[in-house]
């Protein structure tokens, strides 16, 4: 560009938005540079495939490799080895129950909440309480929040108008773990 153009280099590296030293840098080629360490790695792998970069990292250390680990990583990356584990989300131990439906009227509650999006994109939500004897929609409580304090309200409603059911089924979600939703279900 410069000789085609009849530029000075500043004004071509200012053209092209590279800095000077650039033109004077020679290029070097990455592939050769870390081959050793490609090869430490495809070395290390073959026998131990499950393990993750900072175990692999840690062992090339032991091995006597002085890289740093920030390069190891790059190649890590490059030869696309990290890929990200799966984990296991714990869920809380509880007591398992059979699953029976009954068929008598107010016997079993089932109480579960849903999610939705109005037409313009505003979320809501909504708590369904069921007979499970008949399978009769008791309560649908719509809002865009619905508090643990909301909840206790519309039960003892419900409770007012059918009387208290011998159980109330719930899923594992954390919407109905509150403090003040324990207390009242306990009574």
């Amino acid at each position: 560009m410069v000789d085609e153009h009849h530029l000075s280099c500043v004004r071509a590296c200012q053209a092209v938005g590279l800095p000077r030293s650039a033109l004077y840098k020679p290029t070097t080629d990455r592939s050769a540079k870390d081959a050793p360490v490609i090869e430490a790695i495809n070395v290390m792998l073959e026998k131990r495939p499950r393990w993750g970069f900072w175990k692999c990292f840690d062992r090339l250390r032991q091995d006597g490799h002085g890289w740093n680990h920030k390069r190891v990583y790059r190649v890590y990356c490059a030869m696309r080895l990290n890929l990200k584990r799966k984990v296991r989300r714990r869920v809380l131990t509880r007591e398992r129950q059979p699953l029976l439906a009954s068929s008598e009227l107010n016997r079993v509650w089932a109480l579960d909440f849903m999610r939705d999006t109005l037409y313009d994109g505003r979320p809501f939500r909504t708590l369904n309480v069921i007979d499970e004897g008949n399978r009769e929609a008791l309560r649908i409580e719509c809002g865009t929040s619905i508090p643990s304090s909301r909840v206790v309200r519309v039960l003892e409603q419900l409770v007012e108008m059918f009387g208290r059911p011998e159980a109330i089924r719930l899923d594992n979600g954390p919407e109905l773990t509150a403090e003040v939703f324990v207390s009242v279900v306990a009574q």
